[in-house]
């Protein structure tokens, strides 16, 4: 695995080559708790999959989650997953090679017997104009009883306690080994690239859905599971 030193001099951000080599140490020490927000996610695939259907990871990466769906579901499932980073599509399909992995466009997606839908930190690279499509999409595609598993980093509605998230989140990095360069060079690399909403509104993108909870939170995390109704 790259050791993650993207930021320590870069000032940009895109989902190039040398973003997809330092991704996996990128993504495990900058999402707190991401191993075991990782098997939940696989948790709750495995628990709505259903047979002869097919599992959509959109925005898979370097295909972790693809890779840990291969183990855990039966091949009578099918694995997708779309990702629109070349250098990200090649590193999956070489990891998780019972998966089909497309380069393509979540706003473009077309879903085939879906049973499950997975965002895993990827809704919130959206421009927020299109993420009420690429929802309703993602419902109109799933079966009925089929689920949408949305991982998303969030702000809060009151500012004292945003910003006391943003530090403890910028302290659980400096503990990750990361410098005060690199916190500060990625936090502007991603303005206006990462556009959290808060849990409501994310909530509110998912009232289509017959059931939505809340699975996850670590202060400006977040991990929503959302069902859509039987037929």
């Amino acid at each position: 695995m790259t050791r993650d030193t993207v930021f320590a001099r870069r000032q940009s951000f895109a989902f190039d080559g040398q973003v997809a080599e330092a991704f996996d140490d990128m993504v495990s020490r900058s999402v707190p708790l991401y191993a075991e927000m990782q098997r939940m996610v696989v948790d709750l695939a495995a628990a709505f999959a259903m047979p002869g259907s097919r599992v959509y990871d959109l925005g898979c990466s370097t295909g972790t989650t693809l890779a840990a769906l291969e183990d855990a579901l039966p091949e009578t499932v099918g694995l997708v997953g779309i990702d629109q980073s070349a250098p990200m599509v090649e590193i999956a399909r070489a990891r998780a090679r019972r998966s089909n992995i497309q380069m393509g466009d979540l706003a473009s997606v077309n879903l085939t017997d879906a049973s499950v839908v997975l965002l895993i930190l990827t809704l919130q690279f959206v421009r927020p104009a299109l993420r009420p499509a690429i929802v309703q999409r993602i419902l109109d595609g799933l079966k009925p009883g089929g689920a949408l598993v949305l991982v998303e980093k969030v702000v809060s509605p009151c500012q004292k306690l945003d910003q006391t998230f943003i530090d403890l989140y910028h302290d659980h990095k400096r503990r990750q080994g990361y410098s005060e360069a690199e916190i500060e060079n990625k936090r502007r690399a991603l303005e206006n690239v990462l556009i959290p909403y808060r849990l409501e509104e994310n909530l509110a993108l998912l009232s289509g859905f017959a059931h939505v909870e809340t699975f996850f939170r670590w202060h400006n995390f977040a991990g929503i599971v959302a069902v859509k109704a039987d037929a």
